[in-house]
This record gives C-alpha cells, sequence and structure tokens, in this order.
C-alpha cells in the first residue's frame, strides 16, 4: 500500500512536469486546470465525501453481519453509484458552457478561452463517473482485505496522461517551442489531451476488475434499494456534504479569481500567474503535510480513537501533542525551505515550460511556503474530533477556513496588481488556517478540559522556528548567489537549489542543536539507529 501511494504520487507529480512541458503555465494551461478539476469537485459534491466517510463503513459492517456476506449490500451500493453518477454526468456534460462560467466569468469575454475550456470539460467531466466507480470498486476489495489495487491503479491513470501529453509534445512539440495558447491550439490537440485524460480514468476504474473476480465477487445489478440501510446512511452524510460544499465554494471563489487575474497578467506579459500556477504551488506545498504528519498521525489515531473511547482526556491530549511535536521537526524546516528556495524549485521542476511562468510559480510557491505550519497543526487537532466521532465541529472549522481564504483571496484580487494576486492568494490559504487554527484549539481545549499542553507545543514550535530563520536566511542567501552568477537555466536553478539546500539543512540542525530541542535530538537519533551508527 505505502509503494503503490509513493509512486502514484510521484507519477503524479511527474505527470504536472509533462503537462507543462506540453501547453505550458499560462491561460490555455489554466483551461485544463478548470475542466479537469471539475469532475472531481461534482464527483465529491455529490456523493465523493459521503461515499468515504459514510455509505463504506456501512458496506464493512454489512460485509460483517449479513449472512451473505455483504454482497448484496456492496451489489446495491454499486448499482445506486452507477445509475445517479450516470445521470449527474449526462446532465454535466450537457451543462459544461454553464460549468466554466460558474468557474471562470473573465472567461465570457475571452471566446477563445471559453471555446477551449469547454472542449476540454466535455472530455474531462465523464471521469466523475469513472472516480465514483473505482472508489467503490476499490473499498469493497477493502472490506475483503485487498488492499494493493486501490493504491496501484492510480498509477495507471497517471501513465495514460503522460503519455498523452507525451504525444502531444511529439506532434505538436513543446511549449518552449510553439507558445501554444487558446487561439492557437488545433481541434485535433484539444482532442488527444481530453480523450487522453478520460482513458485514463477509465482504465484506472477497469483496472479494478481482475482484482474483484480474483476475491470472488460478482457484480450483479440491484434495484431493491428501500430496506437495505442506504437511505439511513445518507442521512447520515449531511455533515459530511456540508464539510464538502464549504470547500468547494471556496475552491470556486478562488478558481474564479485566479483565472481572472492570470488572463489579465498573461496579455500584460506575466505567464504563470492564474490558476495553474496556484495548483502546482499547492501541490509541491502539500508533499510534505502528505508524507509526514499524515505518516505520524496514521501511527497514533488509533492511540487516541482508544483513549477517547476509555474517557481518557489527558492519554488524548498527549498524543494529540507528541503528533505536533513529532511532526513540526520536518514540517518547520520545511515550511522554511518553500519560503527561501521556492523560485530555484520551480525553475528546475517547470523550466521546459518557459522561464517567466516557472519563476512565477516559485513566487506562489513562497507566498504557500510558512502556511505549511497552521495547515499541518489544523490537521493533527483535528484528529481529536473524530476521535470523539465528532464531524460537526470539523464542519464548522471549514466553514471558518473557507470563509477567511475567500475574504484574503478577493482582497489580493482587488489590492494587488494582476501579476501577484495568485501570489497574495498563496499567503492568503496560510492566513485561513491560522485562524481556523486558533478556533480548533479552543475547542479541542474546551473538550479535554481546558488543556490542550499549550506551553509544551508552543515552545517546541518557537525554537524550531528560530532555527528555521537564519537557516531561511542562510539558505537564500546561498542560492541567490548562484543564481545571479548562474543565471536560471536547469543546471543553474539545480546547483542554486542544491546549495541553498544544503545551507539551510546545516545551519538548521546547527540551531536546532544548540537550542536542545528534544524532539530533533529524537530524530537525529532514531535516524542514526536506523543508519546503523
Amino acid at each position: 500500500m505505502a509503494a503503490g501511494t509513493l509512486v502514484s504520487r510521484i507519477t503524479g507529480f511527474l505527470r504536472t512536469l509533462v503537462m507543462a512541458a506540453a501547453i505550458g503555465v499560462g491561460t490555455l494551461n489554466d483551461a485544463y486546470q478548470v475542466a479537469n478539476t471539475l469532475p472531481t469537485m461534482i464527483y465529491i459534491l455529490v456523493g465523493g465525501g459521503a461515499l468515504n466517510a459514510v455509505f463504506i463503513p456501512q458496506l464493512v459492517r454489512a460485509m460483517k453481519n449479513d449472512d451473505d456476506g455483504g454482497e448484496g449490500y456492496a451489489n446495491r451500493l454499486l448499482t445506486l453509484v452507477i445509475v445517479l453518477l450516470a445521470g449527474v454526468t449526462t446532465v454535466c456534460v450537457l451543462a459544461a458552457p454553464l460549468l466554466i462560467r460558474m468557474m471562470s466569468a473573465k472567461w465570457v469575454s475571452e471566446p477563445a478561452q471559453m471555446d477551449v475550456a469547454v472542449a476540454f470539460a466535455r472530455y474531462c467531466i465523464p471521469t466523475l463517473f469513472f472516480m465514483g466507480v473505482h472508489v467503490v470498486l476499490g473499498q469493497i476489495l477493502n472490506a475483503r482485505g485487498r488492499f494493493g489495487a486501490m493504491m496501484w491503479t492510480p498509477v495507471l491513470n497517471n501513465v495514460v496522461v503522460i503519455a498523452s501529453f507525451g504525444g502531444f509534445i511529439w506532434a505538436f512539440g513543446g511549449f518552449t517551442s510553439t507558445g501554444m495558447d487558446a487561439e492557437t491550439i488545433t481541434p485535433e490537440g484539444v482532442r488527444l489531451l481530453g480523450i487522453g485524460t478520460l482513458l485514463g480514468l477509465t482504465v484506472q476504474a477497469l483496472a479494478m476488475l481482475p482484482y474483484l473476480r480474483a476475491a470472488g465477487f460478482t457484480f450483479r445489478p440491484r434495484f431493491d434499494w428501500r430496506g437495505h440501510g442506504l437511505g439511513k446512511a445518507a442521512r447520515l452524510a449531511k455533515w459530511t456534504f456540508f464539510f464538502v460544499l464549504a470547500n468547494q465554494l471556496g475552491m470556486i471563489v478562488v478558481t474564479q479569481l485566479a483565472t481572472w487575474a492570470g488572463t489579465v497578467a498573461e496579455k500584460q506579459g506575466y505567464p504563470g500567474t492564474g490558476i495553474t500556477a496556484y495548483n502546482y504551488a499547492l501541490l509541491l506545498w502539500q508533499m510534505p503535510q502528505a508524507i509526514i504528519t499524515v505518516s505520524v498521525m496514521t501511527a497514533v489515531l488509533p492511540r487516541i480513537s482508544r483513549a477517547a473511547a476509555d474517557d481518557d482526556p489527558g492519554a488524548v491530549r498527549d498524543d494529540i501533542s507528541y503528533g505536533l511535536r513529532t511532526s513540526a521537526v520536518a514540517i518547520v524546516p520545511c515550511a522554511f525551505a518553500f519560503l527561501a528556495l521556492g523560485v530555484p524549485m520551480a525553475t528546475l521542476l517547470y523550466g521546459a515550460s518557459g522561464e517567466s511562468g516557472a519563476r512565477n510559480i516559485g513566487f506562489t510557491l513562497m507566498a504557500f511556503g510558512l502556511g505549511l505550519i497552521p495547515y499541518s497543526v489544523q490537521y493533527v487537532v483535528l484528529r481529536g474530533f473524530y476521535a470523539y466521532e465528532d464531524t460537526r465541529t470539523p464542519f464548522y472549522n471549514t466553514v471558518i477556513v473557507a470563509t477567511v481564504n475567500a475574504a484574503a483571496a478577493g482582497a489580493s484580487f482587488l489590492l494587488l496588481p494582476a501579476r501577484w494576486a495568485v501570489v497574495g492568494m498563496g499567503a492568503s490559504y496560510g492566513l485561513a488556517y491560522i485562524v481556523g487554527v486558533g478556533v480548533a484549539w479552543k475547542r479541542l481545549s474546551r473538550r479535554l478540559g481546558g488543556d490542550l499542553d499549550g506551553r509544551r507545543v508552543t515552545r517546541t514550535y518557537a525554537r524550531l522556528a528560530g532555527a528555521g530563520i537564519p537557516a531561511a536566511l542562510a539558505g537564500g542567501a546561498a542560492s541567490y548567489g548562484i543564481t545571479q552568477a548562474l543565471g536560471n537555466g536547469g543546471l543553474a536553478s539545480l546547483a542554486s537549489l542544491g546549495a541553498g539546500g544544503i545551507a539551510l539543512l546545516a545551519v538548521f540542525v546547527l540551531a536546532a542543536k544548540r537550542m536542545r530541542i528534544e524532539e530533533m535530538t529524537a530524530m537525529v537519533g532514531m535516524v542514526r539507529g536506523r543508519l546503523g551508527r
């Protein structure tokens, strides 16, 4: 499972690199990004969140308790998903122009951009059907103890999409040579990328079928949905729906503003300043959270859940504190690394899309930078509410975060020049999570009797930040010096990132040791033990 997840993330990241090399990071890629985001948003809104949070636990329970091993429930659920998503997909394909307008009002006055975005959407929207089928099939397998398929099949999707964009480069040339935009891309080019995207999700879903047969599951459509618990599960899903709705509304606001700013800025000669820059920077920025914090909390969450079930708030507090402090040892230096080295990271990775666009992605990544700290803290704190089976509080917290993010993004759009608006939106994301952490921390403290080990946690983060500041200054200075000497080419970016990263890490470790940060000492000891030293 871990290997599949890692390979999936790596190939997913490679996919963005090939996309940037094929169609750049400007408004043409913005059109593709919006179209490709739509099916995910619609799927999550109409059932994705409920499937994971409510229906899947019900599926597992049916497989344990029903006389037929839950096969009837699984067939009813799969039939319901197929029927529901087929209907939603058909309606959304027909409504593609309205959906694109909902995501970007600015494109209404840009006919070529609007036409390309709608064309991409009509290829991409049907992927929401295959997303839903893939999730249900995967969870049926998971309930039978077959976990690998759901982790590995997304790799096939990434490979197909990479091949499609690679074929586009072979047929039409890379972006640096073509400078292709919404007005110059051919219908054949749109068709190649659109069909490749749809084919990727189709292969991902169909690849589950051999695993299902091996697990002994045979799909037989069942339309007798009444009286078998599906309605009860749907009612339980209401808070999950509201949670998802708040997230999606916030995303729509940011997409509207980012696409508008990106369109204006590209006309002024600043590519890579729209929703593509925002999404690519966000993808890079979230990787430490996905690798580090999620891994730490995956190990800690069962202990927290047991302590909550035993009504032991002291144990819950201790485990939350442990999760915060342990993840901070890696998250804090990563946040400062994004702040100091965002530009060479982006120019190294996305230089094939053009130096100017890649640099603008780097500026956006720098703006996201320090927001990684509250983003990680919020993730850990919310695990405390989930341990108590409280989904209402995370919903309210999500509303607060989404509202602050949308308001701050709006302020960035109105107050900053178009080329810097998305950079401001990156900073707004971190600001929203600072506010969200403040609210969530107080509520969880009250739930645990007024004590969340705040002094110890604050001391750890303050010391790590104290080590991170001189480290960022040293890393940034080393990177800047090499960039001034060598320029912004691929090798120069690699040298700049390497020198800056080494300087940052060395200063951080030295400063952390001098401050005697116990969590840092423990991690160094663990690494040495793994290396046999």
